[in-house]
């Protein structure tokens, strides 16, 4: 079945067919580097992350590209407000971006341009659209005029005449219309620059995207990400730019991550509801709050809440719990199959379809249910069945949902608590041998203190966590 999902662009859902059989090229808007990014952001990353981790287990070639935007009024304001230089604001909370996504267990992208190492391109396809006629320059200042561009609103699906009639747009003075944006911006005093054609100054957001996603992916690509708060004016003008210059199709799908609000309401600093995924990160795990981020469909907006979150931190510990089980349950000689094909059909279904990760967690959690179920009934698992389970735990757990880390689990820390209960558990069956039951069974409480419950089954004594 074709990966299917929905285009912002043609406003329907689509079959995907790639510029080139067997690869994917896409692009990601990234931060712009001022300061820590926020649980709204995070959804965007990690979503994103979702879908390429799915194209690769799809047998795909992908070259994944997000950039970084690190010269921005942002920034600038910033750097005055500490009393420091712009680039030391970029650089500090570029470092910061990458500890946090690293921190989210977000594969790193192939390349991560800086807006500030493409500036000499920057200059050339401002030149080349004013050559073209399609901008004009004003006391050092560079425009571009939406009028000469017919296509204008085709992905925001605003109207030309709506923008420049001066509708939610800003009206500044030297602009022929309100609606046109600058690509160059003439530097202030005290300002970063650098030197152009057109005098001292820095590029405009809008053609930093162009020129990073261009010169790193083609002047055509596959798709184009970001949050649906840059699908108006930010992405609307990267088309309206790129197309003008070269004169071929930008970004062939587009995919919009929704909004994220805070209790039902919109989060912002000024209601106290606003949360930098690093604060977030030193509460819970990052393999929770990728899962509450699963749940929602990737367009749709998105309701988080403390509490959501903590539903979400109980589920991974059931899903360790599970794990747990599977690893420490006997071995037995033979059994029947477990069938994890019809897992692996279920979950690519509801990926395959608009990368429906709702019902794809959902899938995971039957199966893993399933694999319970399993193993009570056969109180032990064969070896085939095991490395079956423990591939579905990965590929789907791991690799694509990225909900599961296998290797935290199996760290020298898990090893010696293993080793320390196993001795605790033999000790008890001793206990419980020489009907010392009071022993036993003072044990048995003094661990359930401690969150640890032992199970006694057909003569045999397992332990979970139940947190």
């Amino acid at each position: 079945m074709a990966i299917r999902f929905y285009n912002t662009l043609t406003k329907r859902v689509e079959d995907f067919i790639p510029l080139e059989e067997g690869k994917v090229k896409i692009y990601m808007c990234g931060p712009t580097v001022y300061d820590y990014f926020h649980i709204g952001n995070a959804r965007s990353f990690v979503m994103i992350d979702i879908i390429r981790r799915y194209f690769i287990y799809k047998g795909f070639d992908v070259k994944f590209v997000m950039n970084l935007t690190d010269i921005d009024d942002k920034i600038i304001n910033k750097a005055i407000s500490e009393g420091v230089t712009a680039s030391e604001i970029a650089k500090k909370y570029s470092e910061a971006f990458f500890e946090d996504i690293q921190k989210l267990k977000i594969k790193p992208a192939d390349v991560y341009p800086r807006a500030t190492e493409n500036i000499n391109n920057i200059i050339e396809l401002i030149q080349k659209l004013l050559d073209k006629g399609i901008a004009y320059q004003i006391n050092g200042d560079v425009f571009y005029d939406v009028t000469k561009f017919p296509d204008y609103g085709k992905l925001s699906g605003k109207k030309l005449e709506d923008l420049i009639s001066g509708a939610r747009v800003e009206i500044n003075e030297q602009k022929k219309n309100p609606a046109d944006f600058a690509l160059w911006k003439s530097a202030k005093q005290g300002e970063p620059f650098w030197e152009s054609p057109w005098g001292k100054g820095r590029p405009g957001w809008h053609i930093e995207c162009s020129v990073m996603s261009m010169r790193n992916l083609g002047e055509t690509f596959d798709i184009h990400a970001g949050g649906s708060d840059l699908i108006f004016p930010h992405h609307e003008n990267e088309i309206a730019q790129s197309e003008a210059a070269t004169g071929k199709p930008f970004a062939r799908y587009w995919i919009h991550f929704g909004f994220l609000n805070i209790d039902n309401q919109k989060m912002s600093k000024s209601l106290g509801n606003f949360f930098t995924t690093r604060e977030i990160l030193e509460k819970f795990s990052a393999e929770a709050l990728r899962l509450l981020y699963s749940q929602s469909i990737y367009s749709a907006p998105l309701n988080f809440s403390i509490d959501l979150l903590q539903n979400s931190e109980n589920a991974i510990k059931r899903l360790n719990n599970s794990l747990h089980q599977l690893e420490t349950s006997p071995v037995l000689d033979s059994q029947e199959d477990f069938p994890v094909e019809r897992f692996y059909q279920e979950f690519e279904e509801a990926m395959d379809e608009n990368f429906n990760t709702p019902q794809a967690v959902a899938v995971f959690f039957d199966f893993v249910k399933e694999v319970n179920s399993f193993l009570a009934k056969y109180n032990g698992v064969s070896s085939a069945n095991k490395e079956k389970i423990l591939n579905v735990f990965k590929q789907i757990g791991e690799d694509i949902l990225g909900i599961v880390n296998l290797q935290k689990r199996k760290s020298f820390d898990d090893k010696l608590l293993d080793d320390l209960m196993k001795i605790i558990i033999d000790i008890r069956s001793q206990m419980r041998a020489e009907k010392r039951f009071d022993i036993a069974d003072k044990i048995r409480d003094e661990l359930k203190k401690l969150n640890i419950e032992l199970e006694d089954k057909k003569g045999i004594t397992t332990y979970k966590f139940n947190k």
